[in-house]
């Protein structure tokens, strides 16, 4: 899910949450009874779903195709036509711009359409005889800067590119479930990610630059995901100690947010006021149900008068 969420991000385009776990849930089976329902995530989920879980089947491009169409099903991106189920067309310049009109900054361009049948040619050529051969995170990072630089399609590269690369990272792990995700690593570092596009793009054939910084982020990414993960298996062995404690489900999501917060917790720790915001209770009522948290040890109270704080006793 978070990859749906992320690998639109870095696009500029913010998907609903809610709707992006409808999506899922449905197309994995799962019960989303009451969920919102967007088609555009749909069909985005879609794409990156094919990606991993078909991961075993070739790379065609008929499957490119029916990929750029699913993410642009009415054949418009936002107020402007475009092509979709093909490679791009047209004599004008495909061009990654910046900056007012009569000052534009060219940040990329794209091979000339005439060669794209050729240029995919090339890479899909490459896909197939890398598979094995090559070391997978580097069989990644080179399909996915490939691919952006040929830009086949008049929009949708870089979320193709990204679901490209999880599915090279799939065919080398054989797993079509991971616990990681490479797309929200590249959106915190989304700056980074397009300066170094650029940089390697407009040099020579040397793409080190890139293959390092890919293979960082690789691994920022992986250092992320355990990250979270300890903190699931903290949160979870908490309830199980407190499992007997009869808590408000005020006092619950207080305890959440606290522990989500990892060891350093909020910036100046709970207060009265803050629990009185997040729980949407009166402050005495606030102070009641802090004060018995504290008691049963679970939190532990610092300062005095109005700069008493809260933190996790654990």
């Amino acid at each position: 899910m978070e990859e749906t969420i992320k690998t639109s991000a870095i696009e500029g385009e913010e998907l609903d949450v809610r709707s992006v776990r409808s999506s899922v849930a449905r197309r994995l089976g799962l019960p989303s009874a009451g969920m919102p329902v967007d088609r555009r995530i749909d069909d985005l989920v879609t794409v990156l779903l094919d990606a991993t879980q078909n991961f075993d089947k070739p790379l065609t491009p008929e499957r490119l195709w029916g990929w750029q169409a699913a993410l642009f099903p009415s054949g418009y991106s936002g107020m402007h036509k475009i092509k979709v189920g093909g490679w791009r067309e047209g004599e004008a310049p495909m061009r990654v711009v910046s900056g007012p009109v009569g000052r534009e900054k060219v940040h990329f361009e794209a091979p000339p359409s005439g060669q794209v049948h050729k240029e995919m040619g090339r890479f899909l050529s490459w896909w197939d005889e890398s598979k094995g051969k090559v070391e997978g995170i580097i069989r990644a990072a080179l399909a996915h800067f490939w691919f952006v630089t040929i830009h086949p399609f008049e929009d949708g590269n870089g979320r193709i590119a990204r679901a490209l690369t999880d599915l090279a990272l799939a065919q080398d792990d054989m797993q079509r479930v991971r616990c990681y995700s490479l797309s929200t690593q590249i959106m915190a570092e989304r700056e980074s990610y397009y300066d170094i596009l650029e940089r390697s793009q407009k040099g020579t054939c040397d793409i080190t630059e890139w293959l390092a910084w890919f293979l960082g982020s690789f691994a920022r990414a992986i250092a992320r995901s355990e990250d979270i993960l300890n903190g699931v298996f903290s949160k979870s062995e908490f309830w199980r100690t407190h499992a007997q404690e009869k808590l408000t489900d005020r006092q619950k999501k207080a305890i959440n947010r606290l522990l989500d917060e990892g060891p350093g917790g909020f910036d100046g720790g709970m207060t009265t006021q803050k629990y009185t915001s997040m729980t949407h209770c009166s402050r005495a009522t606030a102070f009641r149900e802090l004060d018995q948290l504290t008691e049963l040890e679970i939190l532990k109270r610092e300062g005095q008068g109005r700069a008493v704080r809260y933190k996790l006793a654990t």
